[in-house]
């Protein structure tokens, strides 16, 4: 991670979510997942430990969400760790980050959001009153 990725100073969703992936990304299995900070969700199925509960927490985040934190398994975390995109990461919003962020107290990233209206949506001609039928 960048020094610039606010990734660096959240974890909001190390610690809000249950981090699945599927079970050959272990690396008893072949994969760069070190299996024994896993466990079993399903046959086919693993989880980071401490994220299979009422209040998730992984065990690879280090720090407390919200301020400085890091991640122990970075070069070898899994797919999904992998996927997950930084809110406003290439303009785009993920709702998921900004949910995990909120359950923290922290501030949307991505605050830029344009809205979807129409550009006249606050003039008088659309938003009065229609009268009725005569």
């Amino acid at each position: 991670m960048s020094e610039n990725n606010s990734c660096m100073t959240c974890g909001a969703c190390c610690a809000f979510f249950r981090v699945s992936f599927y079970w050959a990304e272990g690396d008893d299995a072949g994969g760069p997942v070190p299996a024994a900070l896993t466990e079993a969700v399903s046959p086919f199925i693993r989880c980071m430990s401490g994220t299979n509960q009422k209040n998730p927490r992984c065990i690879a985040l280090q720090g407390t969400p919200g301020s400085q934190v890091s991640c122990s398994v970075y070069t070898c975390r899994p797919s999904t760790c992998r996927e997950f995109a930084q809110s406003g990461e290439a303009g785009l919003i993920n709702d998921a980050c900004e949910r995990a962020r909120a359950h923290y107290g922290l501030p949307p990233l991505y605050k830029d959001r344009r809205l979807l209206t129409l550009p006249d949506a606050a003039t008088d001609d659309l938003s009065r009153v229609q009268s009725p039928v005569e």
